[in-house]
């Protein structure tokens, strides 16, 4: 029978507690919600709506084509000075999501016959273009810049070292600076994917290589997601216009994509600007987050200290997790469930988001919650 081997992995899924399902949400959710990305609380601010509504009543409903083609609106252009201005790069390409940029920066910068570092800890996205990269991929220890200075010294010629900034997982930083200076040793170029840390770490929320000192170097490559901090959708890659060229001309995910859609480059547009005007927001998320850390930990629970607005609490089992996520969410609380084959070192999570928007009152009700409904 066609497809009959699904069955068999439904079933094996269903055995080991870690089937998947859609749960769409209404317009108005009365849930708490830690769950989302949305760490400014941009989302649905009036600017960033109006900036969706302004940009598709003057472009239209979609881009109409891929960026080479039809897809490259001056509302593109103009959101890709503002990314490479604020950030500190020189150059930005958007792309349709924060994947194809991740897709787009590995594939593009591991030729054949180039060396690929990559961090254990790595977003699926950095991994799948590691995948499809032609280069040779050496997968060292997480966050351990001398696991990487071993892998780059096996070999000469072209390398890269990638990793994100804030893994999304437990939301621990990425020793930027040390890795970056074991890739000077060797020649080698550094590929980090910022998506959890653009809003939130830096300078009014410029980012995690903006607070390491790495923006505008020649050798840093950044990408992000525009569906986070900025609450639209949509991705970025920034850096040395002459690697802004390379991928404009190489990378497949921006040649054979269709460009992102005008109400989602008007709305990440708005917000960052909303956010240069408002650069305590990024302050006060992480504020929250090491208010939700302090306050669990006070109430007995295993929480990771966040190093930007990721807050991860351990959990005992996968079926465990699933089920204090579903209490807290029968309770009120929208809240994240990492569990296998999502998490690499196998611990099930609840995943929180702090939001720079919640109120005492909010973080107090949630770590309640949070507590009443522990396994």
């Amino acid at each position: 029978m066609a497809f009959g081997w699904i069955d068999e992995q439904a079933e094996a899924r269903r055995r080991a507690g870690l089937v998947r399902a859609l749960r769409p949400r209404p317009a108005d959710s009365p849930l708490l919600d830690l769950a989302s990305n949305d760490y400014l609380g941009l989302s649905r601010h009036p600017e960033v709506t109006e900036g969706a509504a302004a940009a598709a009543r003057c472009w239209g409903g979609g881009s109409t084509g891929s960026r080479l083609v039809t897809g490259s609106t001056e509302l593109h252009a103009e959101l890709e000075r503002a990314l490479a201005a604020f950030c500190g790069f020189e150059a930005a390409l958007v792309f349709s999501s924060g994947y194809a940029a991740n897709l787009a920066a590995v594939t593009a910068l591991g030729p054949h016959g180039s060396l690929i570092v990559s961090d254990a800890g790595n977003h699926a996205s950095l991994i799948d273009g590691c995948r499809l990269a032609r280069g040779e991929t050496q997968v060292v220890s997480h966050a351990d810049p001398e696991a990487v200075r071993k892998a780059l010294g096996t070999r000469r010629g072209a390398a890269i070292v990638v990793s994100d900034t804030v893994f999304s997982v437990d939301g621990d930083r990425a020793p930027l600076a040390e890795l970056a200076a074991a890739c000077r040793e060797y020649g080698a170029g550094l590929v980090v994917d910022d998506a959890h840390g653009l809003g939130v770490l830096g300078g009014g929320g410029r980012g995690a290589p903006y607070a390491a000192g790495l923006a505008g170097a020649g050798d840093v490559v950044a990408t992000a997601t525009l569906s986070k901090s900025l609450g639209s959708q949509g991705g970025v890659v920034l850096g040395p216009a002459r690697v802004i060229e390379h991928l404009v001309n190489a990378a497949r995910t921006f040649i054979f994509d269709t460009g992102l859609a005008p109400a989602a480059a008007g709305a990440a547009l708005a917000a960052l600007r909303l956010l240069e005007r408002e650069p305590e927001r990024a302050a006060r998320a992480r504020e929250v987050a090491a208010e939700l850390h302090a306050r669990l930990t006070a109430a007995g629970l295993e929480a990771v200290r966040p190093d930007a607005a990721v807050v991860s609490v351990r959990a005992p089992s996968p079926e465990r997790a699933v089920r204090w996520a579903a209490d807290c969410r029968s309770a009120g609380l929208a809240v994240g469930c990492f569990r296998p084959p999502s998490v690499p070192d196998g611990i099930s999570r609840l995943r929180l988001t702090a939001r720079a928007d919640l109120s005492g009152a909010e973080i107090e009700r949630a770590v309640r919650v949070i507590g009443e409904t522990r396994p």
